[in-house]
């Protein structure tokens, strides 16, 4: 799939259906340290992973935009860092005139103010005002590989975030992901709208019928009993 048809399958979906896609088909999936967030409530991003690691000079941001397809997510490692705003609103313009769909960072950012009025999505750990202050040696693998907490990030990846976080996947599985999100998506709305119209969701769910059948299998477990009534509670 290319940036612009995930992108597309996105719109009504959510990183948390992303993650309850994958954990029904049993694919690997990477999540987001805790506390990133967009610069921009409301923001989302989806597309393949543009890796970059910071060593505290941005030419490696505008080396890695060289080889950018249009609809790329900059996905900037910088160790966690949180005593450095490792990109500002020189970086964003550029990266939006790149025709990037947005940028996530293993770490702050800074310029604010500029951030929210050129309204492109940002996902950081917060801001620092204190631009760099250093400039370490590069790695053969700086444009190949990011790593984001205890996990690599590379090109053979697709990024997913919103309001809840931000999620990574394997573009080989992206298309079978998307699929089975839209499916959970579809199920929940119709429970959704049966509350609303007062047929509760453990009447929906027979939770009666799980509680009985519980009471004499204890090993039996509300993900089994909703596999076996097609409920997407949970997967």
């Amino acid at each position: 799939m290319n940036n612009a048809a995930i992108a597309e399958k996105f719109t009504e979906l959510s990183t948390p259906l992303i993650a309850d896609a994958a954990l029904r088909l049993q694919l690997p999936i990477r999540i987001a340290p805790f506390g990133i967030r967009p610069v921009i409530p409301g923001q989302r991003l989806a597309g393949r992973a543009l890796p970059a690691k910071h060593f505290g000079s941005v030419d490696v941001f505008l080396e890695a935009m060289m080889s950018a397809d249009a609809g790329d997510v900059l996905v900037i490692d910088n160790n966690g860092r949180a005593d450095e705003g490792c990109i500002g609103d020189l970086m964003t313009l550029e990266a939006k005139a790149s025709k990037l769909a947005g940028i996530v960072i293993w770490g702050t950012h800074r310029d604010t103010p500029e951030l929210k009025e050129i309204g492109f999505p940002i996902f950081s750990y917060g801001s620092c005002p204190s631009g760099p202050q250093r400039l370490d040696p590069r790695t053969e693998d700086t444009l190949t590989v990011a790593e984001f907490s205890d996990f690599k990030v590379g090109r053979d990846d697709v990024v997913f975030a919103d309001d809840d976080g931000c999620v990574f996947v394997e573009l080989k599985s992206v298309e079978q992901i998307l699929k089975s999100a839209r499916d959970i998506w579809t199920t929940e709305r119709k429970q959704a709208d049966q509350i609303k119209s007062g047929r509760n969701l453990r009447e929906q769910l027979k939770f009666s019928d799980y509680l009985k059948t519980r009471s004499t299998a204890p090993k039996f477990t509300f993900r089994q009993h909703l596999r076996e009534i097609g409920g997407a509670i949970e997967e």
